[in-house]
Parts: structure tokens; sequence; C-alpha cells
């Protein structure tokens, strides 16, 4: 089965598989069930009308008969939807990563005049290698680094390197998004698909305003990184908009959000922006996004006073 991009899928997802397995095995697995208890119910619809006529006896067959087929459309329609989850979370997972990697690289206006580009969280790494294919590509002696919290899933993404045949555009090293093991002003290009929104998960139960201040933390290391002039371009699920905000409050410039796109049944995002040129502008990113974080953070704070002291 080919892609609009000219590759063939079966190939895709024998280098990529999929990391989703469970969600989909669930919801294929209790779509069958409801499946096998609908025709179960088709089959025996009359002695099923007459065990409940033998347990509500004051009934009238006629609503019994009308109960029992409504459920059996409502047990129906909810294996369908949850046959349709499951094929939008497996499409999700590898066919729409791999096309939204192309608009992400489409984005960056002129690959030839880069030299150093960071994937930030590279998990699989689709989006590693459509950069390095973009590299390759464009005959660039260029590199990209994927980097992502796990080494196991990092050392994973250069053996998938390997087998797209890009290893020597591909470096890949553990580390943490929020504290990254680069200088500042670094790369030419920066990239990131659904990895900033999970930085904060582990704050969300503590408070909305700590797991905000993580996701900047994030955000800002990815702009320190990136070149004066550098092109960024971050995918995510939900906190597009509110990365947006913050892009603009540190003085990016261009920067663009894209239409929606249904991935992992939610509406997704990109953002693109351009890091600007002038050390003014630097320095005012600086200044801005310790404010940012030092504001969530001392409502977090205080949030968790008013909380104690109710206690």
């Amino acid at each position: 089965m080919g892609n609009p991009r000219g590759r063939d899928w079966m190939k895709l997802f024998f280098i990529y598989g999929t990391d989703e397995w469970l969600k989909i095995g669930f919801l294929i697995l209790n779509a069958i069930s409801f499946i096998a208890i609908t025709i179960l119910l088709q089959i025996y619809f009359s002695p099923f009308i007459s065990f409940l006529h033998s347990l509500l006896p004051s009934l009238p067959t006629p609503a019994l008969r009308c109960s029992a087929a409504f459920a059996g459309s409502v047990l129906a329609v909810s294996a369908l939807l949850l046959l349709i989850a499951a094929a939008n979370i497996l499409y999700s997972s590898l066919p729409l990563r791999w096309l939204m990697a192309q608009r992400m690289i489409a984005a960056v206006p002129d690959w030839s005049a880069v030299r150093t580009a960071l994937d930030l969280g590279c998990h699989r790494g689709i989006l590693l290698n459509v950069v390095a294919l973009q590299l390759k590509k464009q005959g660039s002696s260029g590199r990209v680094v994927g980097l992502d919290r796990s080494r196991k899933t990092a050392i994973a993404a250069l053996r998938r390197a390997r087998a797209e045949g890009v290893q020597k555009y591909v470096t890949c090293r553990e580390g943490d998004a929020r504290r990254l093991p680069f200088a500042g002003g670094h790369f030419d290009v920066v990239v990131s698909a659904i990895h900033l929104s999970g930085i904060g998960a582990h704050s969300r139960r503590d408070s909305p305003a700590a797991a905000s201040a993580e996701r900047v933390r994030g955000l800002a290391e990815l702009v320190r990184v990136l070149k004066p002039g550098g092109i960024g371009v971050v995918w995510d699920l939900v906190f597009v908009p509110e990365f947006a905000q913050r892009l603009k409050e540190m003085g990016m410039e261009e920067v663009r959000v894209s239409g929606s796109v249904t991935a992992y049944l939610t509406r997704s995002h990109m953002v693109s922006f351009r890091k600007p040129l002038t050390a003014a502008g630097a320095e005012c990113e600086r200044q801005i996004v310790t404010n940012i974080v030092g504001r969530n953070w001392a409502l977090g704070e205080m949030k968790k006073k008013g909380s104690s002291a109710l206690q």
C-alpha cells in the first residue's frame, strides 16, 4: 500500500512499528465482545425475551422486546465506534506521524543552509529520520541529533536510522528536555513532535500551574539551543495555543499555527517560529521565560499552601 510521499506503509510499519498496542488491543477486544453479545442476542432473541419476562412478569412483552432491541443497537454502535477509535490510534501512531513529519520539515524554508538539527523527544525516530532523509536529499554534511529521556529508546531510534540508510546523518542520546545538554545557539533547526506536552505530566496532580511551568521550561530550552535566525517547529495534541502565546511573549518572530489535524482522537496543531537575530531579542526571551516560570511556580506554591490551610 503506497502513500502520497512515495513510501510503502508496510515497510514503514516494519521499521517503526507502533507503541500503542495496548490501547489498540484493549479497544479491539471490547469491540469484539460487544459484537459477540450483539450476535448472541440476535440468535437467541426469543429465549432471551422469555427469560426477561420470567424475571419481570409485570412488564409487557412488547416493552421487553423494544428494550432488548435498543440494547443490541447500542452495543453494535459502540463496537463500531471502538473499532473506529482503534483504527484512528493505529493511523495516528505511524502513517499520520510520518505525514506530519513531512509537514514539519516543509515549514523550514531552506534546508541547504542547515548544518545542525535537533529532534527533541525522538521516540521511535520517525521525525528524526525524516529530517535525516531531508539532509541526505540535499547532499548536506549536516547532522541531526535525536534526544529522548530514555536511553533505550534513543538506541532503538539509532537502529531505525540504519534501517533507513541515514545513520551517518544521525546521532542519538539520552537527555531531559528541561535541561538540554547543548550550548545556547547550537542548532539551525529544532523540531519536536508530541513531546513537550508530556514534560509536566508528573506535576499535573500537584497543580496546572506547576505543569505549565515545566512545559515552559522545555519550550525555553528549545529556544535557547536554537541559533539566532534558526527555525523551530513543534507539533502537539493539546498545548500548541499555549506554546504559540509563550513564543510570542519570548519575542519569537513569524509564529504560525497550522490548521487542526485529528490525531489520537483529538485535534492537534503545529506551530513554527523563527528566533530573532538581535541580541536584544534573546535577552528579552530570557527575561520573559524567567518571569513566566517564576509566576507559574508562585501560583503553584500558593495553591499548595491554600490546600494545606484548608486541611
